[in-house]
């Protein structure tokens, strides 16, 4: 990375931006949760948001990759005093622990594990909310700062954290130790994987290969998609770190599952701008259901990851393809260029919009890899191999290769403009041999001369083979034709996306009421916000041939008179300058015919249903669950698969509860989703009905029984909430409780509306 610097033109600009928040953030309050870990007085008060959970710590090792990232690009000395000063923070702090813990929150939830007697659920281990995942950033952090910024303190702490874990975890026999990776825990596998190449010691190594979560990595050995219901990107870093071991043990398998697992999230789980899941899960496969909460960021940033390593197993074009989708149209368009704060999802539901990080309380996951991106524009735009340098993508920069006296300027003004110029600065002759990638969305040839002289290229894996040696000013210059294309919905042919040449157009929706702020805490607060009537595009033409370029300098594009009702102009511009008003990404698009009798009940229904919803919690999910402050006892969760719904319940005396917001001023109900098909079920031997109370701040309102009443479908119930339970308040404890021998649930949706 440090071989390549950026020039000018947007990638620079939003790297500048993202430099500009990390340089921010006061390393006292990022560090201020780790004090208290141990017991200590901070020197500055933690931060907000998740810093103020149970996941705090998470941010400071995002801190310290991103800034470490940050540095070894653009050598910013301020940031290399805030790395250092951060790594002697937290040696400081870790000499607080005997065995060299150090985290933001007590080490309790690891001493149960170390026990073998602990619990876990999807999201919970020893009591506290994913610590491994949280760790791990810690981890990743240290990693970072010793290998990009140079700091051998970093080294010391990361070794001493290493071998505290590897104490603990020895304890631990293969069946504990799988139990416990039932919880989420980042990317452990690929980080002890680093400790060993930085130590050499085989522990590590060993350590590494014992957190391949075996019940979710086997089935892709195998060949097989059993990814719907999962949480996906608790899933896409296992897979990293498996690809991670691939490189160091040269097991196949690894390498195997690695490239199944990218081709069916690639190819069978994305939307059109290479974004994934869907409430932070997978769903089935070929199906891309649209929604508010949709393409969770870290899952993009992570998959990159994984495509550096399919690519340098194996260089060829269709990885770079992906690459530079997801890298344009959702991680250039996460970052508001304005503020320079970060959004979690990328809403693909028509009429919504994006929502950003606010800059002192919200350090969602999001925030921490969003951190991340931008000092990670410079790494896949060249790809070394040996004497072989690979030209994937279309970035104006500088490459140095120093060894070989070489040095390489790519001039362009991509996707503005269709020319570029990749000239040798610097060169005395040494023999290189240079790919040039192929887009798959060119629109015509690329044209390619050398010194000004046409040559016809051999394409190898996508890419044109250029073999020789280099001499100052020698120039390759080649085109780069962009076209306007159409995207289909996997599952919904009459939802249809613009791309540009590799670029995602997104339809100008304008700011019809439209929230105050959209720089926030809670990345969730706007997911019952109104939505607004987005017009069909109604056409008897190939859909592309209706949009008009009416601002070369902006790419922005206009339709014909199309747009129904009311035959409008509908106006695109790229996704990744759409910020602060609402869009669509995807458009309804239909034959006049088609129109007369179109009504798309589904979305009329949901909105009818989110205009007077006050508060919606999906059980069984992480991160809905944690923001409802969920408790629970005796409780178990699962999917649906048939419905593509997570569910919980509790048994067997025990209960779930959750904090919903209410309508101090209205009449309010409670609708709570069940399967149709649950009936009583038999337990080691005895009977336990589906029976149970429901309860508002501990008053019962209504007894429940479930007895199988609507076989194949989920059904919705409504309950009352007496006035006198909500009047004066925002917010009310909503709990499901179970007698001895009987269930409560399962539960499929738990939703407050106003009447």
């Amino acid at each position: 990375m440090d071989q390549v610097q950026l020039n000018q033109g947007m990638f620079k600009e939003s790297q500048q931006k993202g430099k500009e928040y990390l340089l921010y953030l006061d390393i006292d309050r990022l560090i201020a949760p780790c004090y208290e870990a141990v017991g200590q007085e901070p020197r500055a008060p933690r931060y907000g948001g998740w810093e103020s959970m149970e996941i705090a710590g998470h941010s400071i090792g995002h801190w310290l990759s991103a800034a470490s990232l940050m540095y070894n690009v653009t050598g910013d000395l301020l940031l290399k005093h805030k790395i250092d000063y951060a790594i002697d923070e937290l040696a400081h702090v870790q000499a607080f622990d005997p065995e060299g813990y150090v985290s933001g929150f007590p080490r309790d939830c690891f001493d149960e594990v170390f026990t073998g007697e602990f619990r876990v659920d999807n999201f919970g281990l020893g009591g506290s909310w994913v610590p491994w995942y949280s760790i791990h950033k810690i981890y990743a952090g240290l990693v970072d700062a010793y290998r990009l910024a140079s700091n051998e303190k970093a080294k010391t702490v990361l070794v001493k954290l290493s071998n505290w874990a590897d104490q603990g975890l020895s304890k631990l026999n293969d069946e504990q130790f799988q139990r416990m990776l039932i919880c989420e825990f980042g990317g452990m596998n690929e980080t002890m994987a680093d400790v060993y190449e930085i130590t050499g010691d085989k522990r590590f190594l060993k350590l590494a290969e014992r957190f391949n979560h075996k019940a979710v990595l086997d089935p892709l050995i195998e060949g097989i998609d059993d990814l719907a219901g999962k949480h996906a990107n608790t899933q896409i870093p296992k897979v990293i770190g498996a690809a991670k071991l691939y490189d160091m043990t040269g097991k196949e398998e690894y390498q195997k599952l690695s490239r199944f697992f990218w081709d069916q999230v690639v190819y069978h789980r994305s939307y059109a701008f290479g974004g994934n899941s869907n409430a932070e899960h997978f769903g089935p496969v070929d199906t891309e259901p649209l929604g508010i909460i949709s393409t969770e960021t870290c899952n993009t940033y992570n998959m990159l990851k994984l495509t550096e390593h399919l690519f340098d197993w194996q260089p060829d074009s269709r990885y770079m393809d992906y690459y530079e989708n997801a890298l344009y149209n959702h991680i250039l368009g996460s970052q508001d260029p304005e503020s320079g704060m970060k959004s979690y999802f990328i809403p693909t539901e028509p009429g919504h919009f994006k929502v950003y990080c606010s800059p002192d309380n919200s350090f969602w996951c999001c925030t921490g890899s969003g951190m991340e991106n931008p000092a990670r524009y410079t790494k896949n735009i060249y790809t070394r191999k040996a004497d072989s340098l690979y030209v994937n993508l279309f970035i104006p920069s500088t490459l140095t290769i120093a060894e070989k006296d070489l040095q390489f300027i790519q001039e362009t003004d991509f996707p503005y403009d269709e020319t570029v110029h990749f000239t040798v600065k610097e060169g005395n002759g040494e023999r290189l041999t240079v790919y040039l990638r192929k887009p798959n969305w060119l629109a015509g040839e690329m044209a390619l001369q050398i010194n000004g002289e046409p040559v016809a290229l051999e394409l190898v894996n996508g890419y044109y083979e250029i073999d020789r040696k280099w001499y100052k000013n020698d120039t390759v210059t080649f085109q780069l034709p962009m076209g306007l294309r159409t995207y289909t919905a996997k599952d919904q042919p009459e939802k249809k996306a613009f791309f540009y040449g590799p670029i995602l157009l997104a339809g100008r929706l304008g700011r019809e009421n439209y929230p105050e702020q959209d720089i926030v805490g809670d990345h969730q607060v706007y997911n019952n916000h109104p939505l607004i009537d987005v017009p069909t595009l109604v056409t008897d033409k190939q859909p592309e041939t209706t949009l008009n370029l009416v601002d070369a300098e902006t790419l922005t594009f206009e339709t014909d008179a199309i747009g129904q009702p009311g035959d409008q102009k509908m106006t695109l511009i790229p996704f990744y300058d759409l910020h602060h008003e609402r869009y669509t990404v995807y458009w309804d698009v239909l034959t006049p015919e088609a129109y007369q009798n179109f009504i798309d009940e589904d979305r009329e229904k949901a909105e009818a249903l989110r205009r007077i919803t006050v508060d919606f919690v999906q059980p069984g999910e992480q991160q809905p669950e944690t923001d409802h402050m969920i408790q629970s006892e005796n409780s178990t969760m699962g999917y649906f698969n048939l419905a593509d719904r997570h569910w919980r319940d509790a048994r067997d005396g025990g209960y779930v509860s959750y904090q919903l917001a209410v309508d101090p001023e209205k009449q309010n109900q409670l609708i709570v989703t069940y399967n149709g098909g649950d009936r009583h079920q038999h337990i080691d031997g005895a009977r336990f009905d589906r029976e149970f109370d429901i309860l508002i701040d501990g008053i019962v309102i209504a007894t429940e029984k479930i007895e199988a009443p609507n076989p194949g479908s989920l059904i919705d119930r409504t309950y009352q909430i007496p006035v006198d339970l909500t009047k004066g308040k925002d917010r009310v404890e909503v709990k499901f409780q179970a007698d001895q021998k009987k269930i409560a649930g399962g539960l499929y949706g738990v939703r407050i509306i106003k009447q």
